[in-house]
């Protein structure tokens, strides 16, 4: 069947670069986009016109929330280390446990896959926090997330995530890290098991990756078999480097070497790696190496950089510029890490943040930030058939209407949704061909009901706090309201 979208704009691909095309059209048959542009020759089965609309390619997310997110929690509710966002020693000593069922635990990512669909993804490198589990994640939970993301027809990079250690707080209110080598060893045996198994399933919507979970809480043993098996698989890696003082402090400590300096030697420093975040490196103001080593680094691996601009804005803090990155040649997608799950939102955050920081508004732009969640993606995953509508590519295509009156008065697609826009603009979406929502509705899912699971289990786990935090605090203890109640 070969179907036809037609819109008033359309982002086309000549190449080299995104173009824009006015009253444009798109046609694809099976998972393929035959062709786009203007008035296309051939015979179609079916047209649908999305008149006042931009059509483009589907967002890509290097970082995508899959969780219920437990990040939200943290905002204004004081020290992470006071509130169970962390474990205590006396959690710890009792031993950890798992927050959710086997069954909610799959749930929260088929309430995350359908949020990122609505909000114009159509890849995502889903990321989950380990904090309320009893360890990491493991093969059988994500057999049954493949499933889920095949079903729903989400194009996903998955893996159980692995490591070899957490990070808890001392009864002094300090920092620590608990170690338990073997269980990340065997949780990379999972992994492995995993990607044999299911890398290329449910028609290629599901690919294989590999996930240690921060470099903090590796040990070199670990990341030196991933090293190893991502040379052997050609897999990509996905590792938490670089985003925090206190990480980068701890490595240099433990290592001997910064971050940075610790993955060269272990060998993945690589074009298959990805990092979120890449914020914290040597000669950053607030770190104690002041050498340009790092910088050296990244410019010459070829490593992707997943910048998650909300999350950090959130606390104050940015990438050290954006710019400055781009005119160096590395590659940058971008990251949803927290809700919501919009990167249109994080192009917005991402935008206004980099020009602050640069002190200026010309060095990073509105086309920067779309790349970064499209052509940068795809590179980084080393895939040159998403992220772009032109002939050959992957009919992954997402639709923003432009007729919302938050927009305001119309004057340009791109502007209009960067300055006013959200995700949930999104109006339509197919991925590799089949179409997944339509006039704002996820097809084959009841929101209403799923929406009341997520409050549920989102409750469960807002309990859950009160085991790992000091005193075992309560729940009204331990999450403050932005201005107190009235008694």
């Amino acid at each position: 069947m070969r179907t036809r979208l037609k819109a008033a704009f359309v982002v086309g691909f000549n190449g080299k670069s995104h173009e824009l095309w006015r009253d444009g059209e798109v046609v694809f048959s099976a998972d393929k986009i035959e062709f786009v542009g203007r008035e296309f020759p051939g015979h179609v089965d079916k047209t649908v016109d999305y008149g006042h609309a931009l059509i483009g390619p589907g967002l890509i997310d290097l970082d995508a929330l899959g969780d219920l997110d437990s990040g939200v929690l943290g905002f204004e509710n004081g020290d992470k280390r006071e509130m169970g966002r962390l474990w205590s020693q006396d959690y710890l000593s009792q031993g950890p446990r798992e927050s959710y069922s086997a069954e909610e635990e799959v749930f929260k990512y088929r309430y995350a896959f359908s949020q990122l669909i609505r909000n114009g993804i159509t890849t995502a490198l889903p990321i989950t926090s380990m904090y309320y589990r009893a360890w990491a994640e493991h093969y059988d939970e994500f057999a049954v997330v493949a499933g889920t993301a095949g079903q729903m027809g989400l194009r996903v990079y998955l893996g159980p995530c692995f490591m070899s250690g957490m990070t808890y707080v001392r009864e002094d209110r300090s920092l620590a890290q608990h170690w338990d080598e073997p269980r990340g060893l065997a949780g990379l045996k999972q992994s492995l098991r995993f990607f044999q198994d299911f890398d290329g399933a449910h028609g290629g919507l599901v690919r294989g990756i590999l996930a240690p979970d921060r470099i903090e809480t590796c040990t070199p043993a670990l990341l030196t078999q991933t090293a190893a098996l991502s040379e052997e698989l050609q897999a990509p890696v996905r590792l938490h480097c670089c985003q925090s003082v206190y990480e980068f402090e701890l490595v240099r400590e433990l290592r001997q070497t910064t971050p940075l300096g610790w993955l060269e030697q272990l060998g993945l420093l690589t074009p298959r790696t990805i990092l979120p975040h890449g914020i914290y490196i040597s000669g950053h103001p607030r770190v104690s190496n002041p050498s340009q080593d790092d910088w050296h680094r990244l410019t010459a691996s070829g490593v992707s950089i997943a910048h998650c601009p909300v999350v950090f804005a959130r606390m104050g803090d940015a990438l050290l510029s954006f710019g400055k990155y781009k005119e160096s040649g590395i590659n940058i997608g971008l990251g949803t890490d927290t809700w919501p799950p919009d990167l249109l939102h994080n192009m917005q955050v991402g935008l206004y943040v980099a020009r602050v920081v640069e002190n200026e508004a010309s060095r990073t732009s509105a086309a920067d930030m779309y790349n970064a969640a499209t052509l940068g993606g795809a590179k980084a995953l080393g895939r040159d058939d998403l992220g772009r509508l032109e002939p050959g590519a992957q009919a992954d295509i997402v639709v923003f209407d432009l007729q919302g009156v938050h927009l305001g008065p119309f004057f340009d697609p791109f502007k209009n949704l960067i300055l006013a826009g959200r995700g949930t603009d999104c109006r339509a979406s197919y991925v590799a061909g089949r179409q997944l929502m339509e006039n704002f509705e996820l097809l084959g899912i009841n929101s209403t009901e799923i929406q009341i699971q997520a409050q549920r289990q989102f409750e469960k786990l807002m309990a859950s706090h009160s085991d790992r935090a000091f005193t075992n605090q309560k729940r009204d203890q331990l999450f403050h309201p932005v201005f107190p109640w009235a008694c």
